[in-house]
Order: C-alpha cells, then structure tokens, then sequence
C-alpha cells in the first residue's frame, strides 16, 4: 500500500508544470538529426526492405516539442550527404541523434562519428557502440566471452562454410547488420541443412552482407529498456527515478506473437504494424511475470548494454530457450521513438514517464557527458521512487 501512495504521488508531480524540474542555465539549439521516411534517399540496389528503420515526420515533429518544452530550440537536420554542411551552417549546441544511416555495415555509427570529429554534443551511444550493436555477430560475441547468456550460433559470408557440428535445428537466420525485423519472416526458422543453406544464400544475396543463424528460441519474447548510466543521478533533470547504480528499472514488455502476421517471429511485416491493425503482435506491459523473474531480466539487459559500451539508453531483446532460460537475441542502441508506439514509448508510458520526460532525459544525460550541465550536489538527490505499477502477477510457474 505504501508503494502504490507513493506511486499516486509521482503521478500527481508529473501533472505539475514542467518548471519543477532543474533546466539549464541556457537555452540550447538542438538539432534533431534523423532519416525520414519517404524523404530519405535510400540505395538503388538494396533491398525490398531497405529504410524499414527511417522514422516518420510525426516522430521528429514529437521529439522536437519535446524538446521545446524545455525552453530549447529544436530543429530537423536530415542525416544525408549534406549534413557536414547543415550542421556548419545551424551550428548546434547539441544534436539529438536517433539517424539509422543510409548504407554500409556500420552505419548507425556514420553520424556519431561525424559529430565527434566536428566536436559536437549528441545524444545516446558513441562510435563504437553503435557500429557493434548493429552488427548482430559482433554483439553476440562481445556477450559470449563476456559470459552473458546468448544461443549458439554462426555467421555464413558465403553460405558454404562448413556447419558448426555443434549446432542443433532448427535455427533461425537473419541478415547480421539489419535491424526492425529486416530479412526475418516465417522462412528464417529453417529444420535442416538444405533449407539452411538456401536461406543463407538468400540473405546474402539480398541484403550484401553475412547471414547469421542461431538456434532457435521456442520461449516467450521480451524486451527491456534501458536508461541510465554510473552518474546519472547527478545529472537527470528527475534523480529520484534512478536506482542507486544510476539505471531507471524500466518493466519489462512481453512480445505476444502468437496472433503476429509472422506467427513466433517478430519480423519486418509484423513491426510495421500499429495497434488495432489484423496481425499485429500483442504488447504487455508491464509483462505477466514475477516480480523476480522481471528483475532478472532488467539486470541482464543492463548488463549486456554495459558490456557492449552502450550509453544512456538502449533496448534489449530476451528470448526464453525451450527450458525457460533467458537468452539475449540484440540491443538496439538507437531504440524507435515514436509516441505511443515503439516499444520503449510504451515502456515508459507504463512506467507513468511521460514521452516528453523521456526525450529530455535522454537529452540531459546526453550534455552532461560533454559539460554541458553541472553536476547537482548530492544532498539534491532524493530517494529512489517506485517506476511503475506494480503489475498482476502470472503464477510464480510461468516465470
């Protein structure tokens, strides 16, 4: 009872005007920098997908007042061969990075780069984080000699490299460097060599880059959403919602696929879709999971966004093997921002964090890693506060 008083509270303080919360001692100019929709020019040859990842006006235009209720300027840089120039005319104080890339294999890493060598504030994960946790290989093995849990696999660059013996069908493959379900539909689960090799192929040949298989995952999906970092109570216009070890214990969402377009594969066809269209996965948040079965999941994905080097926020996609262990599938450290519909979106919403505490926090932990903000002292920082409602619990059996 004492929790949930406490939760009524942190709601009724999100109803009070934004000038509670600390802001800057100046306004900034915020550049808003991403590939938009139908806007974004995409390469000739790629794939039937390609640009499944770019965002939407209506995206932009939420982060942007976002933004803006804070005092700041926002404004849209679009994340094209032209940027060099734009950010040299605009001349940002900090620029709000959520640019997917146009091509190469490490393209979400293209304009942190670009940014860093202009020595340019931006939000979210630096370089290498973003170029790695793109590449699906890479970060599965980052996790495995860091001795995180992730199913077996192998990477094919040709589709005729001898079958890892150890290996057990079915796998599933998908395109190594993709995101948003890119490459992945009901074909990926494959039972046997033949059908291995064949899907193999085929993302080679369609998307010019390795196909990685891993076995296949029966269990539950989840994912987590990550916020935070060592520090951040120091610098987060709300310090309260930060855990001890400076990350926000956000609940975890379960991906129902069950009635998903792509039946037990959440894929390109399904994360195109939005509430109420035929097909559509179920999203429960938080999900019907004990509370200690959550709270491992939370610390395994704020682990494995640790390891990889991911700063500030990301979000972590969990399988459970046919046992019912947790397996880490990807990190997305550029997670999808569109109001009321990404999957951190809805996170934060159960958690009662409105969108536009969420795109300022991100904001906030993002200039203060470049000294843009002062630390608060700390006798400024109050106790954690509960982060969500407390959710109706499945029986301890179904984890």
């Amino acid at each position: 009872m004492e929790a949930e008083i406490k939760f009524e509270q942190e709601l009724a303080e999100e109803d009070k005007p934004p000038s509670i919360f600390p802001r800057p001692a100046k306004s900034w100019r915020v550049a808003v920098i991403a590939n938009v929709k139908g806007e974004t020019a995409i390469p000739i040859d790629g794939p039937a997908d390609a640009g499944a990842e770019f965002d939407r006006r209506e995206t932009i235009d939420a982060i942007r007042a976002a933004i803006a209720s804070d005092g700041h300027t926002a404004f849209f840089l679009p994340a094209d061969e032209h940027l060099p120039y734009a950010l040299r005319d605009a001349q940002p104080d900090i620029c709000f990075n959520i640019a997917e890339g146009i091509r190469g294999d490490g393209r979400e890493a293209q304009v942190p780069a670009l940014l860093e060598l202009l020595g340019i504030p931006y939000t979210a994960s630096r370089v290498l984080a973003n170029a790695v946790g793109l590449d699906k290989t890479m970060t599965k093995r980052v996790w495995r000699d860091a001795g995180l849990p992730t199913a077996s696999f192998q990477e094919f660059a040709t589709g005729a490299e001898p079958l890892d013996p150890f290996l057990r069908f079915p796998l599933f493959v998908k395109p190594a460097r993709e995101g948003t379900g890119m490459g992945m539909d009901d074909s990926s689960i494959v039972r046997n060599e033949t059908e291995l090799r064949r899907r193999a192929a085929w993302v080679i040949e369609n998307y010019s880059q390795p196909a990685l298989a891993e076995e296949y995952l029966p269990g539950r999906e989840f994912t987590v959403g990550v916020l935070g970092r060592a520090d951040a109570q120091l610098y987060a216009r709300r310090p309260g919602l930060y855990s001890a070890d400076g990350f926000i214990r956000l609940p975890v969402l379960e991906v129902d696929n069950g009635q998903s377009i792509t039946p037990g594969v959440y894929g390109h066809a399904a994360k195109t879709l939005h509430t109420g269209d035929t097909g559509v996965p179920g999203f429960l948040c938080p999900a019907p999971i004990s509370m200690k079965f959550a709270s491992e999941l939370q610390e395994l994905a704020i682990r494995a966004h640790t390891v990889l080097g991911a700063q500030d926020v990301s979000r972590v996609d969990v399988r459970l093997d046919a046992e019912g262990n947790p397996r880490l599938l990807e990190i997305n450290t550029l997670p999808g921002l569109t109001p009321g519909f990404s999957d951190l979106c809805v996170i934060a919403n159960a958690t009662g964090l409105r969108y536009e505490d969420l795109i300022l926090e991100i904001l906030h932990l993002g200039a203060s890693r470049f000294g843009m903000l002062k630390p608060k002292p700390v006798m400024e920082i109050s106790p954690m506060r509960l982060q969500h409602r407390s959710p109706a619990l499945a029986p301890l059996a179904l984890r």
